[in-house]
């Protein structure tokens, strides 16, 4: 089956839908897949129609060329002479950063469908931010991940603080915050920040084979592990039991609950259907 391409609106961020697989490739290599007004938007667009699109059972976020995304347009900063986004008034720009943050990196972290990224090389600043806003990361074996703010003289953005103290711990993401060291793929791995780490030529393929095998998984039940998952993190742990009670009883009612079951007695793989 060939993938069907779709129209972002901008060459900035290329589109594809392939067997329930969502891929938004960030799409600007002579850049570093640095993030524009354009591909910014773009991506909130995009994230947005997946989320409600039941075609859309798994998204994948990647890079074109060698990089992930570098993250702000630094040189773009530069040109402007400062580090806002080109509003007139500082509560302008502080307003349309949030709202950019909540409809990628805040999307991306909470959409009830399973996300991947798929590094093919460095994610730095808000492009590492995106990258663990993510339920899961696939790294090829010469990939980097790097804070890169403190270098640049910004506190950080798209939600990097959040995710990456929840994946390292407080004292470890103060570490790669202040001093902004690049970790290898194989230190990712061993952090806990990369769940794969394979050669660069088989990046492609370990990718598809995840977020197939996550396209064609029990979507009902996903979507309610996901918010169990989220809720754990800053929950109390009543709240976490009972709503997993509820999530738990309710996926126990679904055709796919069934088929799974089924599927166990007769000693074969469920087909899920999403319902």
């Amino acid at each position: 089956m060939s993938a069907t391409a779709i129209d972002t609106g901008t060459n900035d961020l290329l589109a594809s839908l392939d067997e329930g697989v969502l891929t938004l490739t960030l799409n600007r290599p002579e850049a570093r897949n640095a993030m524009s007004g354009a591909m910014t938007a773009a991506l909130a667009q995009q994230l947005a129609a997946a989320e409600l699109d039941p075609r859309v059972k798994c998204v994948v976020l990647t890079g074109a060329g060698r990089g992930f995304c570098a993250g702000g347009d630094v040189k773009g900063m530069a040109a402007r002479g400062d580090g806002t986004v080109g509003d007139n008034t500082i509560d302008g720009a502080i307003h349309r950063q949030r709202v950019n943050q909540r409809a990628t990196a805040g999307k991306l972290y909470k959409m009830p469908k399973p996300t991947i990224a798929s590094l093919p090389g460095a994610a730095a600043g808000a492009g590492l931010s995106l990258a663990l806003a993510c339920d899961l990361r696939i790294m090829a074996g010469d990939a980097i991940m790097t804070t890169a703010f403190a270098k640049v003289g910004f506190s950080g953005d798209y939600g990097g603080t959040f995710f990456l103290t929840q994946l390292v711990g407080s004292a470890k993401a103060r570490e790669l915050y202040y001093l902004s060291p690049r970790v290898s793929a194989e230190d990712a791995l061993r952090l806990g920040l990369a769940n794969w780490v394979c050669p660069p030529e088989k990046l492609a393929d370990k990718t598809r084979e995840v977020a197939l095998e996550l396209a064609r998984g029990p979507t009902v039940a996903y979507r309610y592990m996901k918010e169990n998952l989220n809720r754990a993190i800053a929950g109390e742990v009543d709240d976490c039991l009972d709503i997993e009670a509820t999530h738990h009883v309710h996926c126990g009612q679904t055709a796919d609950h069934r088929e799974a079951a089924k599927a166990f007695v007769e000693k074969r793989q469920p087909v899920f259907a999403g319902r």
